[in-house]
């Protein structure tokens, strides 16, 4: 480690950039499928000290960046695999796209570095807070700019056994990367940071052992199916056929109180669909005295939703999503090209109502979001004092072989852990999996198969601290954690 450090500060001007790059690519490892989240801090200490050694302002914001464009290239470059691979983008055109949304991720850090050279403090102990408190505004403004692109915050990396995890029921996904970059900063400010890392470190232990919700009624058997249909077949018509059957058997097999599919598993909207195999449906979620929930498109025309749809037992209802993905599902005023460019089925998709309620099937109170929404945990929250079960629907074949579905399933874990409920996680190719309440991951298909999960699940009610305040608590930590930088700004303009 001292080592490491000490490479650190010999590196000045312009060579600083790779140590930086280097680190951020290397930040990767932290997250799913490798999930080594002991590997932050030690990356963030570097991080932190090559900010300090900045000459100036300028020169930090470009060792932010350099940071935060090795994190994003390596940790998203699942992006190059949707374009190329299954959005009918030329490879050079993709490659260029997703370099292009790299350098828009490290805006982020780079700001960070920019803003913490700025009003870099002259107390070790206000460097630490004052970069610790940068890193969780930046993250929480790349949550929401442009409709928002949180993935990869470092929060996520801190689900069990991370220590840390047993913050994320108080301060959320945003929380707990401050915390990160909190204890990465103190690994550099002995002996007072190591102190405050030990600290840190029991006390999200200790905050483990608490249980912030309760068991509401019986356990419900659950199957969850994964119909592993490549997205290049999905859209053929001669395979619409096939797919119907395929669901209709997979349904037939696992019989269950609770049966999901995946994000339009369909490949028609509900219209379209024959009557005759819809109540086939129906009539299998009744074997139970349950219900089935179905992802497909709804709507006519030039207006539909990307929807769930309930069969069963239970009156139908619909939850149609709201939150939808730039590019994939609506294109944004003035990138009408894109279209010309990739070629992306059913990508005008109309946004859903907000709030919605949850949907009271299977004796449960379902809470279900649809693809990327459970990234936005501040929007599931809504739904979530009726809630007794959390569902996300996912066609993640999108991303093919990639880091996309780990990581995703990583962050379905931080929403179960922020509002102490299970998260029922359905998708196409993976991963299919059911995560408790604490954030552990209590059963999940094999990627790229065929199969149905069937698990008992028990609901939960009652509220954690962050389902009440949402992402306000880890914002008022981040204003309190710069703020002991603000009194000696006035000081340090009048003595230039």
């Amino acid at each position: 480690m001292r080592l490491f450090l000490l490479a650190a500060r010999l590196q000045q001007g312009r060579a600083a950039l790779l140590p930086a790059f280097l680190a951020g690519a290397a930040g990767v490892f932290a997250f799913a499928p490798f999930e080594q989240f002991w590997l932050l801090p030690l990356l963030l200490a570097l991080l932190f000290r090559l900010l300090s050694l900045a000459a100036d302002w300028r020169q930090a914001a470009w060792r932010g960046g350099a940071f935060g464009f090795g994190l994003f290239l390596a940790g998203v470059s699942w992006v190059y695999v949707s374009l190329s691979s299954f959005g009918g983008m030329s490879m050079p055109l993709a490659a260029l796209a997703t370099l292009l949304f790299c350098v828009y991720l490290a805006l982020f850090p780079a700001l960070l570095g920019g803003v913490f050279r700025r009003f870099f403090p002259s107390s070790a102990g206000h460097q630490a807070l004052l970069f610790a408190g940068l890193w969780a505004l930046t993250e929480l403004f790349r949550g929401w700019l442009f409709t928002g692109f949180p993935w990869l915050a470092l929060g996520y990396a801190q689900v069990p056994p991370s220590p840390l995890a047993g913050y994320a029921p108080l301060i959320g996904v945003y929380g707990l990367s401050l915390l990160s970059a909190l204890a990465g900063a103190w690994l550099l400010w002995r002996p007072w940071g190591w102190l405050g890392i030990g600290l840190l470190l029991a006390g999200g232990w200790g905050l483990q052992q608490v249980h912030w919700t309760e068991a509401r009624g019986e356990p419900v058997s659950v199957a969850l199916v994964q119909g592993n249909i490549a997205q290049d077949l999905k859209w053929q018509p001669e395979r619409f056929a096939a797919t119907l059957a395929l669901y209709r058997d997979l349904v037939a097999r696992h019989p269950a109180r609770l049966t999901i599919l995946p994000e339009t598993a369909l490949p028609a909207l509900l219209g379209h669909l024959p009557r005759d195999y819809l109540m086939e449906l129906k009539a299998l979620a009744q074997r139970q005295q349950g219900d089935l929930l179905l992802g497909v498109p709804t709507g006519e025309g030039e207006t539909y939703w990307n929807s769930a749809v309930s069969l069963g037992t239970s009156p139908s209802q619909q939850y149609s999503k709201s939150h939808l993905v730039p590019f994939g599902e609506f294109i944004p005023p003035g990138f009408a090209w894109f279209l010309q460019l990739a070629h992306i089925p059913m990508s005008s998709f109309s946004a859903g109502p907000v709030p919605q309620p949850p949907l009271a099937i299977a004796g449960q109170q379902v809470a279900v979001n649809i693809c990327y929404e459970d990234l936005f945990g501040r929007e599931l929250l809504p739904a979530v004092p009726a809630a007794t079960l959390l569902v996300n629907m996912s066609n993640t074949a999108w991303f093919g072989h990639s880091l996309a579905q780990p990581q995703h399933l990583q962050i379905a874990r931080l929403r179960a852990l922020e509002t102490g409920r299970p998260m029922l996680s359905a998708t196409n190719t993976g991963m299919t999996a059911v995560v408790g309440p604490d954030g552990r991951v209590l059963g999940r298909l094999e990627a790229f198969r065929t199969g149905v999960l069937e698990i008992q699940v028990q609901g939960h009610g009652g509220q954690t601290p962050y389902a009440r305040l949402g992402d306000w608590g880890a914002l008022l930590l981040a204003l309190l954690a710069v703020w002991p930088a603000l009194p000696g700004i006035p000081a340090r303009r009048k003595s230039k």
